[in-house]
Formats: C-alpha cells, structure tokens, sequence
C-alpha cells in the first residue's frame, strides 16, 4: 500500500509539472540538462571610462558630405590661424553618405580651437571623444547555478565611471516587492519567454515579424549562428576587423528578439540589423554609436534595442541622436537600469518621453530588486519628475541563445528591453496599416494594455507588466490621437500613486505639482491648441482646488509635457473632503495627406483628478525640506557623501525625498509630520507656516538675501536643521579625475557638502563645521550609529548642547594611509536662539545616515528626537544628560574651510556666476508665480474609479476578440548542407512547437491517466484487505483524496 501511495504521487507530481511548464495554450516546455563536472561560474561585468586625448566630435546643424564638413572646419579654424589638427577618418558604413558630425584630433590650443569652432555658424556643438571599457570577468560562483546559466553582475571602476553601459546583472539579484505572501521556497526558473507572454497565439495567426527591421546595438553575432534565418546586415563600427560575437551579450539579445530554435524568439522573420559598437575587448566610442545611429536612420529601421544606459541625461550629442532617430519613425526600446531598488536611480536615453523605457520583473511577477525606480531628475529643483519606467517584463532568469548555439539564462534590464522589443517587432508584423506605427503609437499601445501589478507604486513598474495579446488587440482597431502618461492624477489611491497618496493636501502648502507626459500618435510634432481647461465637478468639491498649468510649446518628436501645479483653495482652508475635477487638453498636429497643406488634425483628452483635502495642520507638524540648494550629476563633479564608496562615485540620485531619501519622508510621515519641498530660495516661502525647515547635504551656495531672511525667520520661530558631510580641499584633490567633457583634471566642486557656504549661513549665531573628515561605530542614545565621511563642529555657542564621540581620522586614511582614532569629536550641537519666542538650530555632521544610497545604520530616530526639540522645545533626556556631553567648542585655533581655489561651481550653480574671472552672486531671481487657470464648472458626477474609466479612446479591450486562426504558419529554415542537426530536436524548432503533430502527445497522456486509475484501484483494493471481516467496513473517502480536500495551510 505504502508504495502505492508513493507511485500515486509521482505521477501527480509529473502530470502537475508537466502541466505548469507549457505555456497556456498546452506547448511543451524546454528541459534544463545539467552538466556533470562544470564548474559554476559568474560572469561579472567591470566598466570603466576615459577619453581619447586631443579628439574631439564637432557635430553641424545638419547633414553634409565629407568636402563639405572639411570646408566648414577648414574656414572656421584659418580664420585664426590654426593649422595643428587634422580629421581623423570614420572607415564604416555610414562614410559613404552625409553626416552631422565629423571627428577631429587637435595637438595644441585645445579651448582656444574649441571656442573658434564653435563660432561658426554650421558647427553646433563642439565636445569631446568618449571611450567605454566593458570587462568580462569568469570568476567561481559563491551559489551552485544549472551550468546553462550565466549570472552576471557589474562594478563601477573608474573615476567617473557612469557612462552608457550594457544592463546586465546576477539572476539572483531580484525579491519580492514587499506584498504578503505565505513562506515558500522559490527558485528562479529559466522560461521560455516568448511562450510565456503568449507570442505563440500570433504565430499561430500567422504574425511572426515579417518585413520588420530590427537593429540590435551590442556586441555583434556571428554569421553561421544556428538560432538565425533571416540576418540582413551585420555591421561592424568597431576598430576591429570582424563582425562576430566575441563575448556572447549581442548574441543573447539578438536570440531573445529573433532567434527560431531552443530559446525562441518573438520575431523569427524579422529583418535582423546587427549594430557592432562593442569590441571584444569591450570598448567603445561616442562617434562610433553617432555613425550607427545615423546609418540605422538611412536603412529605415523600424525597431531598435539599445540594452545600454547611464545617467548623463546632459549628453547632448547622444540625447540630441535619440531624438532625431525617433522622429525618423524609428521605435526605440532601452534598459532603465539595474541600480535599484533605490529610487531616482533611472538611465538614459530609456528616460526620454520618446524612448519606451523598460524595468524588470520575476516570472512570480515581483519587482526585480535590480530594476531601476523613478522618478527622472531632469526636472529638479523646480519641478518635479516624470513617471518612469514606461513598462516592465520579465527580466531575470529569462532563456537566450549562447555564443555558438544552445542556451544560457542571464537577468537584467539588459534581459528585459529585448523582450519588450521583440514583442513590438512582432506587434509591428500584425498592423495592416503600417503607417499608423511610431514611436508614440506603439507606446500608446504597450502602456494602454499593460497589466498592472497589484501593491506597486507608478514609478517601479510604470503602467504594469507588457501584455502581447492585449497589445495586439489595441493596434488593430488604433485610430490617430493623443493620450497622457499617467493618464488619471488620484491623490488618494495607494499604493500605486505613491508619493502623491502618501499626503493630503492643505491651504497654504506648497503646491503639489504632477508632470504628465503628452503622447501624441498623430505625428512628429504637434502642438497643445490654446490652454488646457480646469472643469471642476460642483457635486464633488471641486471648487476648492485650484490648478495651475505648465507645458511644452512644441510636442517633439512625438510628445511632451504637461505639469500640473494643484493647490487648495483659501475657502476650504479648515474643511475636510475629497475634490474632484478634469483637465482638457486639445492637442493638434499636422495632417499627413500632402494634398490638405496647411490642415490639421486634433485630438482632446480628459485628464481626471482626484485630491484629499484636510484643514491646514499646525506648524510644529509641517516640515519643509529645502530642494533648491540640492546638486548633483550631470553636469558637474559631486561626488558620493561616503568616501568608502570609491566604486559608486557621484551623487546622482537628485537627493530628493521621493528618491534616495525615501525611506526617511516616508518615516516622517508614518510620525504624523507633514513633509513639503521648497524648489526656490529661502525668499520664496512664508516662514511662519512651517515648524522646521531641513538642509540635508546641500552643495550649492547661498544669496546674501536669504542669509538674511533665515536669520529673521528663526528670530521669528522657525527651527533649522542641518544633516552636513565632509569637506576638505586635500581630499578633494586626491580624488580628482581626467575630466570627459572639458579635457581638463577635475577636483570635485564641493565635498559631500558645501561647509564654507553652510559656515556662512550660520555665522551669524556664531556656529561652523569643520574640514575634519570622520567615521566610525559609536553608540547614541542606547542606538547603533554609524558616522560614515562626515564632518565635526568647530564652533558653537556656549548655551548650546554638543555630543561628542571617539571616531577615526578619515580624512588623514585618505591622504597617508595612515589610522589614528580621535577622541571628543563634536558631532551634535542643538541651540536655542536668545530673542523671545525665537526658534531653534541643530547641527550634525553627516546625512549619510538618512541617505538611502548607502546608508548603514539609519538615524531616523535622531531625526524624530530633533523635530521634537525643534518643534516642541523638549530636548530628550538621553541626549541632554548624555554621557558624552561636552562643553561647545569655541573654534579658536581652528582655521574654517576654505572653498577649493579653482573650482568651477559657477558653471553649474544657480547662485554664483563668473565675473572677471572671480565668481560672485547672481542677481536673486524671482520667485515662482503660477497663473491659477479659470475653472469652468461642471454640475456633473465624476466618475467613482478613475483607473478603469480610462480607455484609449474609449477601445473596449473586452469587446476586442482575436480573429479567426489563419492556417498559414511560418516556414522554419531548412538545414544548409553540412549544417549540423544536433539542436533540431523534437520541440526544439521554432516557433511556438506547432511543427509538431499535437496528437502525438495524445497517447502519452491516455497512458499517464490509466496508471492514475489504476493506482488508485490498488489502493482500494490494499485498504478492503486490511480492514477486520468481524465488522461491516465503513465506506470512507480515499485518504489521498481527503489530503487533496483539506484546507490549504501556508509551508514552511
């Protein structure tokens, strides 16, 4: 019986697998065959950066043949003179035709030349040559992996190392986003991924890609690879003479897109384009990605994946080519990023309104951990970020071709853009109507379809998970039009309109401001007609708001923005509610049809809003986090609060509270505190609303005028704190690098933070940091505390409270190599002010403890003891009877920092400006003013669930069926003579296995369901025997059956 048992549930067992690794539709699943004797590898991928000395791209207003870009540069350059320098020739394809763009190497007078160049008329811009390093490393795997794995992972190297890179990572390297689930053991299962999302329903229908051009921009493919049938053209615009594959990256996202055999591809007819701009010894030029770009416009490409990424979204040759590529119908598909889970960590050119940006997800359907979040950071200090990514899919654990054949598994966002892209190349295949296909349609169509996950926010997984078939449907009846991302503003719904659900809204706050992006699908350019209307719904309050408008004058290529600045009305300045209310935004673009000159298409939208107000909260409760003073990379040199940090460099992630200092706003906000953020100086925001105004790691400089008004505020109540960082000119120094953008030796512009500008803001209450530069394990307050490159106080006033503790001399590691602890460092000082009812100033020598990019220990507690001492007067106990209490230091016989000599914070401060060669203060700018838009009432009722109301002009997708199957079916390659047939195994030939007679698995599972009837007889039969024949056996149920029916319990 006991065997029985057991034969039974094998064969469950088996009958359940084998059901779960087909697809929906039944096809059979792929087999993962491991390898005696392998050894387990990871793949790590090392990038690095650096310049080509003396070359330069001169990039021209417009396209030239070679004798006419030598002419420009030859009239340009003997106007003064200059004969040293010469054009450095381009041997690739795209030198045939004329270009925007010519590269040039320059011996001497590098910045005279530069500037002569760039006075003339033709030259636009003028900027350096750019090199990329991209090292493979094979190195032993800490894990056992299936040895058809290859896991990879990257570390940044060099100096200022964040440039366009591939975005590859370690399959296990993703986790659940935090939704309830019960205790299970997952494992990541290489899939099929095209049968996964339901590619084979189309292959069926007869789709598979045909007359689509697809350019893959990688590492090249070689040309007898056994996974491909229809390669057009393989180009190679690399220095070295040869067009394959040498590291296997271009290879794998080649397969994922189009490969026919073993790991499938979405497209198997598409037209494959290969784009070599990586050698094999991983480097690679700017002008070498300009020519292919340029090359990709002249052979009409309709589809381009580009698996690479970085921050610098102040590239302006590069960024300027993404543009144009798409305005020339070319849909890109690009990588957010692998730098999550931290937010605003978001690569370009995937955070372009143009470009469809693509994240990361698990076959369980979670958030890759790996997945960059948004939001972007162009916007800032002023504005606020738009939503990205655009969509997510499955990016870890997905199968692709190997470098010779057969199938590997990688993860990434590198992983999840060729998926996305060849999805659209298949999407592209099912129009009839090609012309209706652009960049703006098709995102239209991916993001208007996609399937949203439950318990994520909007700037992890965009508009939710690609649904092909869904997609499909939605191309295929698309008319024309425009259409906004997000395409609804709810200000109450969470998690997924997280931050702005996360606050109410109140009179008197700073305005809420969202930024929309305009998709428009009927052309290149376009045009917002008028203003957008504000239709406040009367029945639902929404004449208490009050909105104001902002957006792009010219809709190119193929969108722009709209951002929403939403502020409560004075009259509902104590009442409690929800309002609700529409936008209306019009937007025109000129008709296609040549015969109708001057005639223009148009298209409205409805933009629903959706707001909670409360009554204005009491100022101790409202804290207000100063954004203008904030700095970051692009375009300047700031680097990292951590000096340990030497892989991860510069500070990147805007230093906003919704990015890498979201976990500290959303700690305030669990505490009651009411968080704003001030985008403008110190002159622009009424003090007496707010109990605390927080400076975390400010680098910029400040205007004599709002030295002045902070000292007023605080007179007047208003409590200060200020999270500092390390600043010493030595250091800085040591940390310099070759500058990529002006071929000069960098120092960084400010430290972690800017002490002398915050010495000169806190002068005037007779406080300052230090240049001292420390760290350390200390305990405060019974709390672990981790003091990571932070600064000490080096004057304060007697009445105050200063903490010391024992920490090492960092900065003396930095510039000696050598290790000294010092003891009594001051690191908190907490003051109140004289005058009567003044209010309160704390310092602390280091954010890195409320940073979510690197922080260790986290001090939220601190911030919650010190917004209690700022808002409320009551120091706490623990720190004010501290055992580490320490008389204020008077700062005698300690010089005050001085600001780096040479520094070039004027280029990219919106304080200072250069004036005969010594910067000083700009003239204070004015503050913002919004125009609030005229409501037009409307005495109407809004809609109750704004997400579902929301249709791509009204397209039911219920009422959308796929058509009828077509019984013609995509021919599969043939074998060419000599070909191996090793791979062309039973289901191993592409696509979707439907060469296979399906009735041959009929029998198979005739025979697999009798042994399942027969076992269970036997076990019957077991049972009658040994039961007692003194008594009438009692009928019960099969005891296999009764497990099968009890209660589902969670495991262990």
């Amino acid at each position: 019986m006991k065997f029985a048992h057991i034969w039974l549930k094998v064969l469950l067992m088996f009958l359940f697998l084998k059901k779960h690794q087909g697809t929906r539709l039944g096809n059979s699943s792929y087999e993962t065959v491991s390898c005696e004797g392998c050894s387990q590898l990871t793949l790590k991928v090392e990038f690095s950066s650096a310049v080509v000395e003396h070359e330069y791209i001169v990039a021209f207003t417009g396209y030239y043949t070679a004798k006419a870009r030598n002419k420009f540069i030859s009239t340009a350059l003997k106007s003064r003179g200059i004969s040293d320098w010469k054009i450095v020739p381009r041997n690739n394809p795209a030198s045939d035709y004329p270009s925007d763009f010519e590269l040039i190497e320059i011996k001497t007078s590098q910045r005279d030349t530069v500037l002569t160049l760039e006075d003339h008329p033709n030259i636009k811009r003028v900027t350096p040559q750019r090199r990329v390093f991209r090292s493979l490393k094979f190195v032993e795997s800490e894990m056992p992996a299936p040895c058809n794995e290859t896991k990879w992972s990257q570390k940044w190297q060099s100096s200022r190392p964040l440039r366009r890179t591939s975005l590859s990572l370690s399959s296990g390297f993703w986790h659940a986003t935090g939704r309830h689930s019960s205790r299970r053991l997952l494992k990541a299962i290489p899939r099929q991924v095209a049968q996964t999302l339901q590619a084979d329903v189309l292959w069926q229908l007869g789709y598979t890609g045909s007359n689509v051009k697809v350019a893959v921009f990688d590492t090249g493919l070689s040309e007898k690879h056994p996974h491909f049938k229809n390669v057009k053209e393989r180009t190679n615009w690399t220095n070295e003479k040869t067009l394959d594959d040498g590291l296997g990256h271009g290879t794998f996202v080649a397969g994922v897109i189009a490969s026919m055999r073993e790991c499938q591809g979405f497209a198997p007819d598409s037209e494959l384009h290969i784009y070599r701009v990586f050698t094999n010894n991983q480097v690679s030029y700017t002008s070498w990605f300009l020519d292919a770009f340029n090359y990709a416009i002249l052979k009409k490409i309709d589809v381009l994946n580009l698996s690479i990424g970085g921050p610098d979204f102040m590239d302006h040759p590069f960024v300027d080519k993404v543009w144009e590529l798409t305005a020339n119908n070319v849909i890109m598909v690009s990588a957010i990023g692998n730098d999550g889970p931290l937010y605003g960590t978001l690569n370009n050119p995937a955070d372009q309104m143009d470009v469809i940006g693509v994240g990361g997800i698990d076959f369980e359907d979670n958030i890759a951990r790996f997945s960059s979040r948004g939001m972007t950071t162009w916007e800032l200090p002023g504005g606020y970020g738009r939503m990205k990514p655009d969509i997510v899919t499955y990016g870890s654990g997905v199968r692709g071709s190997g470098l010779k054949g057969g199938c590997r598994s990688l993860s990434g966002t590198s992983v999840a853009s060729p998926v996305v892209a060849g999805a659209v190349t298949l999407l592209v295949s099912t129009v009839q109507k090609r012309e209706l296909v652009n960049p703006a349609s098709m995102k239209q169509a991916l993001i208007a379809s996609a399937r949203r996950l439950p318990g994520v926010n909007m700037f992890e997984q965009g508009h939710g998970k690609l649904d092909l078939l869904r997609a499909f449907q939605i191309l295929n009846s698309y008319k024309p039009q425009a259409s906004l991302s997000p395409s609804y503003v709810d200000l109450t719904e969470c998690p997924y309109m997280w931050p702005y659900c996360s606050q109410p809204i109140y009179y008197g706050g700073m305005p809420t401001i969202v930024n929309v992006t305009i998709l428009n699908g009927m052309g290149v350019t376009g045009r917002i007609v008028d203003k957008p209307d504000w239709q406040p719904y009367l029945p639902h309050n929404g004449d208490n708001i009050e909105v104001a408008f902002s957006y792009s004058s010219v809709l190119w290529p193929w969108s722009g923005y709209l951002a929403i600045s939403i502020s409560v009305a004075k009259k509902a300045s104590s009442w409690e509610g929800i309002a609700q209310g529409h936008i209306m935004v019009t937007v025109a673009s000129p008709e296609e049809n040549e015969s109708k000159n001057g005639a223009e298409q148009f298209s409205t939208v409805k933009l629903p809003i959706k707001v909670k107000i409360i009554p204005t909260p009491p100022r101790s409760k409202r804290v207000l986090w100063d954004q203008y003073h904030n700095l970051r990379y692009p375009p300047g040199y700031f680097p990292r609060d951590n000096l340990r940090m030497k892989n991860d460099p510069l500070d990147w992630n805007g230093d906003h509270v919704h990015t890498n200092f979201r976990d500290m706003y959303q700690h305030l906000r669990s505490m009651g505190y009411f968080v704003e953020v001030l985008g403008a100086p110190f002159t622009c925001f009424d003090a007496s609303q707010y109990g605390t105004l927080l400076l975390v790691d400010s680098e910029e400089e400040f205007f004599p005028e709002e030295i002045s008004k902070l000292r007023r505020d605080v007179a007047n109540g208003l409590s200060l704190v200020v999270f500092s960082d390390w600043y010493n000119t030595s250091v800085m120094r040591k940390v310099k690098f070759y500058d990529e953008n002006t071929r000069q030796w960098w120092m960084p512009d400010t430290g972690g933070a800017n002490i002398p500008a915050l010495n000169d803001l806190l002068s005037v209450w007779s406080m300052s940091f230090s240049d001292g530069i420390y760290e350390g394990d200390f305990t405060m307050a019974n709390h672990d505390m981790y003091y990571a490159s932070g600064c000490s106080i080096a004057m304060f006033p007697e009445e105050g409270a200063v903490i010391s503790q024992s920490l090492k001399d960092q900065g003396l590691e930095v510039l000696k190599q050598e290790t000294s602890l010092v003891q009594n460092v001051p690191v908190l000082g907490m003051y109140q002010t004289p005058s009567e009812g003044g209010g309160r100033i704390v310092l602390y020598g280091d954010s890195n403890c409320l940073d979510d990019s690197h922080r260790q220990k986290d001090c939220f507690w601190l911030m919650d003891a010190l917004l209690q001492y700022t808002s409320y007067g009551v120091m706490p106990p623990s720190l004010s009877h501290s055992e580490n209490r320490q008389k204020p230091p008077s700062g005698e016989g300690i010089t005050p920092p001085e600001r780096l000599e040479g520094n070039h914070l004027h280029r990219y401060s919106k304080v200072l400006e250069t004036h005969l060669g010594d910067p000083k203060p700009r003239p204070l700018p004015n503050c913002p003013h919004l125009s609030w838009a005229k409501p037009v009432p409307l005495n109407e009722t809004a809609p109750s669930n704004l997400w579902k109301h929301q249709k791509l002009l009204s397209i039911d997708l219920d009422a959308l069926a796929l058509p009828s199957f077509r019984q013609n079916r995509p021919q599969v390659r043939p074998l060419s003579p000599g070909e191996s047939s090793a791979w062309d195994i039973p289901g191993g030939i592409m696509p979707g296995r439907y060469n296979q007679d399906v009735g041959q698995t009929i029998p198979v599972f005739a025979f697999l369901g009798a042994m399942v009837v027969l076992a269970f007889f036997v076990v019957q039969i077991n049972k009658a025997k040994s039961k007692p024949k003194r008594r009438k056996p009692r009928v019960k149920r099969p005891q296999l059956i009764q497990q099968l029916h009890q209660p589902k319990t969670p495991s262990v």
